[in-house]
């Protein structure tokens, strides 16, 4: 009973198949050729080659912030990831001057870098990344709308809780 194979997965053909139970072991690595030297001369050809997707693609951010990739560029598929984690840092570093300007300071921070695979050479690739920030300043207790909401919180909450003892 064959289970699966691994056949055209990101370029693997032909590994052997496991034998049934109490069958003949077929091996589709004969057939195919898997190892000659054809085989690695076009998977090398391949590898030195870059797509025109991959050549072509460009890094942009949607953000309002004063960050790099304000405008389209292009970055290799081998450096992407390096600058894609720095770009991101770098709302991270606004984050922190922003709470430092406003008087608080930044609670949370995370960055989350976002992989693809390229349709044209199946070659993995970071797509972009996102950065997420929550800042927390200091509640102005002279301002009467802040007053006004403490003291709706303090109603809203009443008889929420109750200890009960018999």
């Amino acid at each position: 009973m064959q289970v699966g194979m691994n056949e055209g997965a990101f370029g693997y053909i032909g590994f052997p198949s496991k034998p049934a139970v109490g069958g003949a072991q077929t091996t589709k690595a004969a057939a195919s050729g898997v190892g000659s030297s054809e085989d690695t001369n076009q998977t090398r050809a391949l590898k030195r080659t870059e797509c025109q997707t991959c050549k072509n693609r460009k890094y942009q951010d949607g953000s309002n912030e004063n960050v790099s990739f304000k405008a389209a560029a292009h970055i290799s598929p081998e450096a992407a990831a390096g600058r894609v984690r720095a770009h991101e840092s770098e709302h991270v570093a606004n984050a922190y001057d922003k709470a430092f300007e406003e008087g608080g300071k930044v609670v949370q921070a995370s960055v989350s870098i976002h992989m693809a695979v390229c349709p044209e050479c199946g070659r993995t690739y970071v797509s972009g990344g996102l950065t997420r920030t929550k800042i927390m300043t200091p509640v102005d207790e002279a301002n009467p709308y802040n007053k006004s909401q403490k003291e709706l919180f303090g109603e809203a909450t009443t008889g929420n809780n109750a200890d009960y003892q018999v």
